[in-house]
């Protein structure tokens, strides 16, 4: 007789963890070489370095055309509003060419996940059938709750709980 440890019960963690990174390093390395540039780009000005070199940036164009006798960008500052208005529009490209890579990695990583629950919903069911056919034939009194457990034999209509999700967060989203 062999004792399950726990070195026993992390082993199936460890495995699923393994799988899960091992999906992320392949969602990486596929990427190609203008994602790879927008998410770099995107990395560096959501950092704090980012936004205090900007302030300085700031600080010190601002000062140098007010101190000096002759500036370059006078008061309104008209060239540092147009350097700072075509940064904000590249960047807000990049933000958003990276939030759309992300939301496919996202949308790939929910088909997998509604798969993986779909199949364990399957085996779930056949696993209860299979319980109910033993408890039947060894004579097991099932009847208390046979209704319920005749409605779990069932396969899930998947559709059909899709459908009912879909009006109650409607009923809702009118109700709000």
């Amino acid at each position: 007789m062999t004792t399950a440890t726990s070195t026993d019960a992390a082993r199936p963690a460890a495995k699923n963890i393994e799988a899960v990174a091992a999906l992320e390093r392949e969602a990486l390395h596929d990427r190609s070489g203008l994602d790879r540039v927008t998410d770099g780009i995107t990395a560096v000005a959501g950092s704090p370095t980012f936004i205090v070199v900007h302030l300085v940036w700031f600080f010190a164009w601002i000062t140098l055309n007010l101190l000096r006798r002759s500036p370059f960008d006078p008061y309104p500052f008209s060239l540092l509003t147009l350097a700072v208005s075509l940064e904000a529009i590249v960047l807000t490209g990049f933000v958003l060419m990276t939030q759309n890579r992300m939301t496919l990695q996202a949308d790939k990583r929910a088909h997998l996940d509604l798969q993986v629950n779909m199949l364990a919903e399957q085996e779930l069911t056949a696993m209860l059938q299979m319980l109910y056919a033993l408890c039947r034939r060894s004579g097991v009194d099932v009847t208390l709750r046979d209704g319920q457990i005749k409605e779990l034999l069932k396969d899930t209509d998947i559709h059909q709980i899709a459908v009912a999700v879909d009006r109650q967060v409607v009923k809702g989203d009118a109700e709000r």
